[in-house]
């Protein structure tokens, strides 16, 4: 793989691209309606900022928000935690979802290993959200109850969020891939009255029958009043052992075409609960506001993502990662939204850009690792699929390797606008993201988000730029969190975000802004290597690594030791054929001391069959971390949040080996 230098410039969008924008209408817009005029993006950001209650109002009346009762103000207070949006105003998230919706369009197009491509028109989504909304009332479900989902991610997941926030109730949903104890751990929290389940999944060709893990974890919940079930892995599945069920075809069924109707809840009024990975204690419950992420994702989805209903919008993710909300939040754009259920790389690699082919995507949406995957499969999708119709690739869930960009323009497509974006569950967005009529330079984000004051702290708690320093929002932002469930006096909150810097977001990710205003972020910052004073991230290192061909992943950690040193060891996934010889960890250290620098070479390098990673294959580095200082597993790990838990015996076994250091 040929290494590339971060910052090097390799797309810059034509003057077409540039004037036809989403973002360039709202600026157009802004100096017809408020006689604003920006000559670039970063002096619009600056403004979003500074003058942030004026920007959100902007948003507001762009966007042409309906609310039942008029908003006093647009924020209460600049403090955080605390400070709310819009009180005052009531409105309900689905209506915004089906205003001005062709139903004869298609609005969902969907696929998995257990069915084959379908589309789905906005009349069909109306009417079985609409009778699934009647079926929620007759059940006794009203604003402000729980309605949980162990769904996979097909067009039924959909249609049930849709229903529930119709009517103001709260949504939580998990992947029929966690674990029983998992779910429990989430769902418990919260005291749902309904449940919506499949009956077992697909994954690489092996079926997974859920029945039994489904009935374990209704014992665990005393609320739960009544199961909507989802025959999706077998058209015959016995719910019989299950609370009070409903089949999903006699809950969406209908004689009459219904007209919904919508509950109008107060802006600060939870629309679901999202829950941390929870790799370590029980999962936190974090409650998002119906106004926040309508506001949020009509602005992120619009400006940033360039979504309009021309477009085809992807990501590959599951029910139980943020970025199924956001993917669902493309409705509001009137984009045709794609859903795939399954493994990304059955039964090979080439799998989703067969999909984008097969459903004309524009918009693919994937991680880091996958597309780090594909290179180093060593092929080209352009050569094997007409990806015309793409005009976008964003990646998020782990930084993007400058290298990772410049193997989309080799060997998926010369004109093509990337956006590697970040943010998170905490959050439900991302806040650095992509924006089509900025240039795209190697291994950076594009922009900070609108209306999100990002900056870089160091040491002292002051920004700085082109230093990496702590990723801090400093200024309220409508989609975090409006409280923890059960956090009555908001401490486990506070120390979530508030404990580092009074009265600021720490969001625990380390990032440099450029002097051109472009982002790099290094991984987690409670997870990098620090070798004589001097930091640098995980993802730097990942990167020397990824240079070697053997090599398929590696996961890297610093453990402080008693006198005062630390023991750096880097563990690395051989390719098939492939073992760790001693020339290949030569290798290794050299990449690293040429790329990073002779200080952060690894103590010693392990070969491991498997790394620990969560359920949205995000890699365990904090927790392994713990488990080589000695902490006891139960109580850093959710083993339930993993999707290889039997990985961890590896590292528990290390780590007595490590006491006699």
């Amino acid at each position: 793989m040929e290494r590339i230098e971060e910052g090097t410039l390799l797309w810059e969008p034509s003057k077409e691209r540039k004037e036809n924008s989403n973002i360039v209408q709202y600026m157009n817009w802004l100096k017809e309606k408020e006689s604003l005029h920006f000559s670039d993006y970063h002096s619009l950001w600056k403004w979003s900022v500074e003058q942030a209650e004026d920007f959100w109002e902007s948003i507001w009346e762009y966007f042409d928000i309906q609310s039942q009762t008029p908003y006093h103000s647009v924020l209460t207070t600049h403090q955080m935690p605390g400070a709310k949006w819009f009180p005052g105003a009531s409105i309900n998230y689905t209506e915004h979802i089906f205003r001005n919706r062709d139903f004869n369009k298609t609005a969902i197009v969907h696929n998995s290993e257990l069915r084959s491509t379908t589309e789905v028109t906005w009349g069909k989504l109306y009417q079985d959200t609409a009778a699934l909304q009647r079926t929620l009332l007759n059940l006794g479900v009203t604003k402000g109850d729980r309605v949980v989902a162990y769904v996979a991610n097909i067009y039924e997941s959909t249609v049930a969020f849709l229903a529930t926030a119709s009517i103001g109730a709260i949504w939580s949903s998990a992947s029929p891939d966690f674990g029983t104890q998992s779910v429990i751990d989430r769902f418990k929290q919260i005291e749902p009255k309904v449940m919506i389940t499949v009956d077992g999944y697909s994954y690489g060709g092996k079926e997974f029958n859920r029945l039994n893990v489904v009935e374990n974890i209704q014992k665990e919940l005393p609320s739960l009043e009544a199961t909507i079930a989802i025959p999706y892995l077998n058209t015959r599945a016995d719910f019989s052992r299950l609370k009070n069920v409903t089949l999903w075809d006699n809950a969406v069924s209908s004689d009459d075409k219904l007209v919904m109707t919508y509950e109008y809840v107060p802006f600060n009024d939870p629309i679901w609960v999202l829950f941390s990975s929870g790799t370590t204690g029980k999962p936190k419950p974090i409650v998002q506001s119906q106004g926040g992420i309508l506001l949020e994702h009509l602005k992120a989805l619009t400006l940033h993502c360039d979504l309009d209903e021309n477009d085809r919008f992807f990501w590959f993710t599951t029910t139980g990662w943020m970025m199924w909300n956001f993917l669902v939040g493309g409705l509001l754009t009137g984009s045709t939204v794609i859903l795939y259920d399954g493994n990304p790389s059955y039964p090979n690699i080439k799998n989703l850009w067969k999909l984008a082919e097969e459903t004309k995507m524009t918009v693919f949406g994937t991680s880091a690792s996958y597309i780090t995957a594909c290179m180093k499969e060593g092929f080209s999708p352009k050569d094997e699929f007409d990806l015309s119709h793409l005009k976008n690739i964003s990646s998020t869930g782990s930084p993007l390797p400058p290298e990772g960009f410049k193997w989309c323009y080799d060997n998926v497509k010369e004109d093509l606008w990337i956006a590697s974006v970040s943010g998170g569950t905490d959050v439900c967005t991302a806040f650095i993201l992509g924006l089509p009529i900025l240039p795209v330079y190697a291994g950076e984000l594009q922009s900070r988000g609108l209306g999100a004051q990002i900056e870089s702290f160091n040491e002292y708690g002051k920004a700085k730029i082109d230093e990496v320093g702590e990723l801090v929002l400093t200024k309220p932002f409508p989609s975090m969190p409006i409280y923890f469930w059960n956090d009555r006096d908001g401490s486990r909150m506070h120390d979530s975000y508030f404990d580092m810097y009074d009265g600021i977001w720490r969001h625990g990710d380390y990032l440099k802004i450029t002097e051109r205003e472009t982002c790099v972020i290094y991984g987690r910052s409670d997870a990098t290597i620090n070798r004589g004073g001097v930091r640098i991230g995980t993802s730097e290192i990942y990167r020397a690594v990824d240079q070697v061909k053997e090599v398929l992943d590696s996961l890297i950690v610093d453990i402080p030791l008693a006198n005062g040193n630390s023991f750096v060891p880097l563990f690395v996934i051989m390719k098939e054929g492939y073992e760790l010889t001693d020339s290949i960890k030569k290798e290794i250290k050299q990449q690293i001391k040429t790329q990073c620098s002779p200080r952060h070479v690894p103590t010693e390098i392990y070969e491991v069959k498997e790394l620990p990673k969560t359920l949205n294959g995000k890699k365990l580095e904090v927790p392994v971390k713990k488990i080589l200082m000695g902490q006891p597993l139960e109580k850093i790990v959710n083993k339930g949040s993993l999707s290889n838990e039997r990985s961890l015996d590896y590292f528990v076994d290390f780590a007595k080996k490590l006491e006699t250091l």
